[in-house]
C-alpha cells in the first residue's frame, strides 16, 4: 500500500480542526485502516488525548519532528499518516513542505497527499483558500465547511463562489455537520473518542455510562461524516488500497 499522508489544518482557529481529525481517525478505524497521528499543538496537544495510544506531539518546525513524520512514511507499519496542523501553522507548514520537496514528491506519485482545509464562517477563513491555492494542486484538497462549532454560516452564493474559487477547480468540498451542544462536551468531558462514546465505552475500554440519548446524537453525526468521507477521491484510494491488499494476502 502506498503511504498517504494527511494533512488537517487552517490559519484561522476555532474552527475545528481538531475535531475533523478525530473524526477522520474515527472513520478509518471503523474500516479496519490503521492509522498514526501527530499533534503540532505542541506542547500540550488535544489530539494526543483522545489518540494517546497512536499520537505525538511534535514541533512541525523543528527538522528532526519533521524527519519523525516524512522520513518514517515508507518504513512504518501503518501506512496512513494524519498530522492535525495547530491554528495559524497551515501556510507555515506548506510553505515549508513545498521547499523540501515533499509536495514535488506527492505530485510525482511517490505517495497519497491530502489537505483536509477547515473553513470557518467569516470571510477571512474563505481568504485563506485563496493563499494556499498555489500550494494545493496536484494533491487532494478537501474544502471542510464546518458547521459544529456555528449556527450560522457565511452562505457562498454565485459571486462568492467564483471569487473563492477561482483557479481552486480540483477543490472537493465536504460539510461536517453540526453537532448537538450537548454530545459535543459530553465526548470532550469523556476524554473518549467518539465510536467509543458511541459503543459507551470509557477511556479505560470499560463499560461507560453515557447518556443513551447523546450517543444517538454522536452517531448520527458520525454516519452523516462518513458519508462526506466517502465521496473523497482520497479516501476511495485508501480503502481500494485496503481492500486489494487484503485480498492478495487471501489468495
Amino acid at each position: 500500500m502506498k503511504p498517504t499522508l494527511i494533512l488537517v489544518g487552517a490559519d484561522k482557529g476555532g474552527v475545528g480542526k481538531t475535531t475533523t481529525a478525530r473524526a477522520l481517525l474515527d472513520f478509518l478505524a471503523r474500516r479496519n485502516i490503521l492509522a498514526r497521528a501527530f499533534d503540532t499543538e505542541n506542547p500540550r496537544g488535544t489530539l494526543k488525548r483522545f489518540y494517546p495510544g497512536i499520537t505525538e506531539i511534535i514541533d512541525l518546525n523543528n527538522v528532526a519532528d519533521q524527519m519523525k513524520v516524512l522520513d518514517t512514511m515508507d518504513s512504518a507499519a501503518v501506512k496512513v499518516t494524519v498530522v492535525d496542523l495547530k491554528a495559524g501553522n497551515l501556510s507555515s507548514a506548506l510553505d515549508t513542505f513545498d521547499r523540501i520537496g515533499v509536495l514535488e514528491a506527492a505530485r510525482a506519485g511517490q505517495f497519497n497527499l491530502g489537505l483536509f482545509h477547515i473553513i470557518g464562517p467569516a470571510i477571512a477563513s474563505l481568504d485563506e483558500m485563496g493563499e494556499v491555492a498555489k500550494y494545493t494542486k496536484g494533491i487532494h484538497y478537501v474544502v471542510a465547511r464546518n458547521f459544529i462549532n456555528e449556527t450560522n454560516f457565511f452562505e457562498w452564493d454565485d459571486k462568492t463562489y467564483k471569487k473563492y474559487f477561482a483557479g481552486l477547480s480540483h477543490a472537493r468540498e465536504i460539510e461536517i455537520p453540526k453537532l448537538n451542544e450537548m454530545a459535543y462536551e459530553q465526548v470532550d468531558l469523556a476524554g473518549v473518542t467518539f465510536s467509543d462514546f458511541i459503543d459507551n465505552k470509557n477511556a479505560r475500554g470499560e463499560p461507560g455510562s453515557f447518556s443513551f440519548v447523546l450517543r444517538g446524537y454522536v452517531r448520527k453525526w458520525m454516519s452523516d461524516i462518513d458519508k462526506e468521507f466517502e465521496h473523497l477521491e482520497l479516501i476511495k484510494t485508501i480503502l481500494e488500497s485496503v481492500r486489494a491488499e487484503a485480498k492478495a494476502e487471501e489468495g
